[in-house]
């Protein structure tokens, strides 16, 4: 599962870059289905960063990969 949403983070990174920020995956919980990341650059603190994170992030996650149910910032 690691490797698969390694991937789909790598895709969603050029999108995140276009505002100034990047995506950092911290680790993938295979048991519980939780994805951490971390979100650097113009992200980190942003007011829209909790959009980004759930309807942007965890919604291709969730669609791409099977297993994965949530994905938090750390």
């Amino acid at each position: 599962m690691y490797e698969q949403v390694h991937a789909i983070i790598e895709t969603l990174r050029p999108l995140v870059a276009r505002h100034k920020g990047d995506i950092e995956l911290v680790g993938v919980d295979e048991a519980s289905g939780v994805v951490q990341v971390k979100l650097k650059g113009a992200c980190a603190g942003c007011s829209m960063a909790d959009l980004t994170l759930k309807e942007g992030i965890q919604a291709e996650l969730i669609d791409k990969v099977p297993g994965v149910r949530e994905v938090v910032a750390v």
